[in-house]
Order: C-alpha cells, then structure tokens, then sequence
C-alpha cells in the first residue's frame, strides 16, 4: 500500500484546473505590461478558440485571490511571481480551451435555458434565498462586468462540464476499500524540527568572495546610455484677434463645456490661446531638432547631459525604450512630449553591460550564500542527528492528523504528513517548502478501524483527476497552442 501511495502521491491532492465563475467579488489583480506579436488581439491560440488578455487577467486574479485565502491575507506579487502565477493562469486556460474544442468536435452546446438555470442557482445574485434580477445585475456592474462577457463565461464553463460528462468515471468496492485502508494506516512517531536559525554563518569576505567568483557572471551592471537633450521652454505669444478668431473656427470643435456642446468664442479664448502657444511649442521644438541635426543650434540653446538607465530614469519607460533603439549613426531622436514640455533628445554613447566588480555585487551575493550555505549546513546537521535525535513522540496518527504535532504550524504539519505517509523508510528526514527539516523515527505501526463514509467521493475526485490529465494529454497532441504573449 505504501508502494501504491509512493507511485500515485502526486494525485492525493487534487487539483482541480477548471475554473470556477468565482471572481464575482473577488477583486482584480494585474501584473503589468507585455510585449506582443503579431495577433495583439489574443495572448494565445488553442485549436479553434482564442484566449483574450481579460480573460487571462480574469484567471490570473481569481488565482491570485484562491492563493491569499490559502496564505491568509499574505500573499503578495512578489510570492506570485516566485509561484508561476502568470504562466497557472495561461495553462489553466489552455487546458480549458482544449476541452472546449473538444466540445466543438461533437457539436455541443449551451441552450438559453441552462444559462438561465445555473446563472439562478449561483447564491450571490440571490436575496432571502431566491435569485434577484436587479442583484445580478447590481453585483455585476459593482465588479465591472458587462452581463454578455458573464454570460459568456458562464456558458464556457458549462460547455466543459457538459463534455466531461459524455465521459464519465466510475467508482467500484475495491477502490473505495483500498483508499479507506490507505486512509486508516496510523503510525507512532518520534520527531524534530530543524530550522536554519539553528545555523550560524561566516560571512566574511574570505568565504564570500571564492563563491561569488563561481555565479559573478549572474550579476551584471545594466545597460545605460549617455545622452544630451534639449528642453524646449512653453511658449507664451500675445496672439492678434484675427489670429484667435480663425483658429477657433477651424478648431472650434476642440472646446466643448460639460455637456458636450461647443464653447462660444468669449468663453473659449482661454482655451484657444493655449492651444496656440501648445502649437508654437511643438514647431519651435521640432526647428530647434533639425538645427541640432545639422550642428546649426543657436549659441544660447542650452544642451544638457544624463545617464539613463533602467534603474535611473529622470524621465519614463517609453523614453528609455526609445533611446534604446537610437544608434550612433542615428542618434537624434524628434520631439517627445513629457510632463508638457518637449524634449530632443542625442544618443552619446552605449555602456554595455559588463560583470560587477565583488565591491558592487556583494550585498546582492550575500542572501545567496547565506540562503544555499543555510540549506547545506541544515541537511548536514539533520544528516549528523538521524541516527540519534530524541524528540516528540506522538499517539498513533494518520495522515490527517496535522493537529496533533506540536510546535509546528497546521500548514507545515500538513506538509509534513502527506510526504510522511508516502516514505518507505522508518527513520528519515523530510524538507519543507519553508526550508525546515523534521527528523522522523516511526516507533509502530497499525491498521485503524475507522470507516471513512466519504472515500467514494475521493477516489471519484482522485480517478478523475487522473483521467482529466490523461484527455488533457492527449487532446494537446490534437489541437495546436500558440502563445503569442512574451515573457511566458
């Protein structure tokens, strides 16, 4: 048995990929700006069906949100990041899509009434218990969503039930009776927790320095670029009423008041010269750019010289992307709008990236040596103890005990247990995702008499589970993804 749990552990937890209606209310969360080719309508192409950017931030959120709840409220980007969060959310996606052009295959599809039907069964549209027309609509403008891209989403979720169900998974006695002893298998322990801040570290420049010369080439300075630009101050002209008069009834439609209707000359001259002094900015701009290309600037034009980088900007993103595509054969870039004022700007010079001297790396070295030397020390000391560590020593336990540990948080004691009961050994250690490491000694073991009234719904979960992998698998081979979206 405990081979049979060794060979199919990674489906005791289920996970389940299709996605649920579950960001009514749930927040949205981004992540920033990608680059695209050719087909920015889409981030990716699986069969016949297209996955959008909302609905890949639609996913993305709602994982994003699944993972908080897990993390208590600390879960943050940065954990995101270091979880794939990004990349979750796309193959949550995809796997969708390749059942849904499945579905297309046998021509299936949502009718009116079953839309109607499950979008009144879901509880947050209700009031007193029973749907509310004027809720729905209420909690999907609050979430600022449009009732036809709910609906849409709806109907797509339903399709995929609607096909795994022409495949259906079936449990039998057997099955049931070999997880419910699998389940009822109970050990007595004897365990430790290690933890790194049982470590101490030398981290001199003695030890630090030999092993940054090993990974130096993982830490590079950033690409910078030596420019001079010119500002160009906002003009400010005392313009002839002739001049104002013919500007505002070629432009007249640029002034409008709150309601959408066109200002009156009296009360749009204001306006109007601001947009002529705006004018004369940019030409003057643009006269003052092709002097400086041709090296015939007035002697009282003041040039001025920064260094720009991604990590010193004085100015914005998109100009540094655009100084970067300036070369020093074509060094001048034309007139760009910043803050109001324009700005021309000359390439210089290109700082390539180049190693960091040890001076400038170490105090990003540092955590990693300390982290990988942490780690290395840890499993030589758990290595060291084994054979003779005394520590807890519990009653008899299963696997679903994780509140009878002491000192360790439920959620460790959890991690704990499930890779505790898919061991063949009777002493050991087992690693944490935190970095902790429990000692374990396995003093007896016994067969519980329990009966578990739920373990047909597990093994339902678990075959199923395995048998959606295997579609998943094989429907991949069927249909071909694109993934148009970059840095995934």
């Amino acid at each position: 048995m405990i081979t049979w749990m060794q060979r199919h552990k990674k489906y005791l937890i289920i996970t389940i990929w299709i996605s649920t209606i579950a960001f009514v209310g749930a927040g949205f969360v981004g992540w920033g700006q990608y680059s695209y080719g050719d087909k920015a309508g889409s981030v990716a192409k699986v069969g016949k069906v297209e996955i959008t950017m909302g609905e890949l931030q639609k996913a993305y959120s709602n994982l994003y949100n699944q993972y908080n709840k897990v993390f208590q409220g600390n879960f943050d980007e940065e954990k995101a990041k270091s979880f794939g969060l990004q990349r979750q959310a796309l193959q949550q996606l995809i796997d969708q899509s390749l059942i849904l052009n499945l579905a297309d295959s046998y021509d299936l599809q949502i009718s009116d009434e079953e839309l109607l039907s499950e979008i009144k069964s879901q509880e947050y549209f209700f009031d007193k218990g029973v749907f509310d027309k004027e809720i729905y609509k209420q909690v999907l403008a609050n979430n600022n969503l449009k009732m036809k891209d709910y609906e849409e989403d709806v109907k797509k979720q339903l399709l995929i039930q609607k096909t795994l169900n022409l495949l259906p998974v079936n449990v039998n006695k057997n099955e049931i009776a070999i997880l419910d002893t699998i389940m009822n298998i109970a050990d007595k322990i004897n365990y430790k927790i290690l933890s790194d801040e049982q470590i101490n570290i030398d981290t001199s420049d003695i030890v630090l320095k030999p092993f940054w010369e090993t990974i130096q080439h993982n830490f590079m300075n950033e690409v910078s670029y030596d420019v001079r630009y010119i500002k160009q101050a906002k003009v400010s002209n005392t313009y002839k009423e002739a001049k104002i008069n013919e500007y505002y009834l070629e432009n007249k439609t640029h002034f409008r008041d709150s309601e959408g209707k066109i200002l009156p000359l009296k009360d749009a001259r204001e306006a109007v010269i601001s947009e002529l002094n705006e004018k004369a900015t940019k030409d003057l701009a643009l006269r003052t750019y092709i002097a400086y290309k041709k090296g015939n600037l007035a002697e009282d034009t003041a040039v001025q010289s920064v260094i720009i980088s991604a990590s010193k900007n004085p100015f914005n993103k998109e100009i540094l992307e655009n100084i970067a595509k300036l070369s020093t054969a074509s060094p001048f870039m034309k007139p760009v709008l910043i803050n109001g004022e324009y700005f021309t700007f000359e390439l210089v010079k290109i700082n390539q990236s180049e190693v960091k001297t040890y001076k400038d790396a170490k105090a990003e070295v540092l955590p990693l040596y300390i982290q990988e030397k942490k780690k290395s020390s840890l499993i030589e000391l758990a290595n060291n103890s084994l054979a003779t560590f005394n520590g807890e020593t519990t009653d008899f336990i299963t696997s679903m005990d994780a509140d009878q540990l002491k000192d360790i948080s439920i959620t460790d004691a959890n991690e704990f247990l499930k890779q505790l009961f898919t061991q063949n050994k009777r002493r050991g250690y087992i690693g944490l995702r935190d970095g902790k490491i429990i000692l374990f000694n396995i003093l007896e073991q016994k067969l519980l008499n329990n009966t578990n009234a739920n373990q047909g719904d597990t093994v339902l979960k678990l075959k199923s589970a395995m048998f959606n992998e295997g579609l998943i698998k094989d429907l991949r081979n069927k249909y071909k993804t694109e993934i148009f979206i970059e840095g995934l």
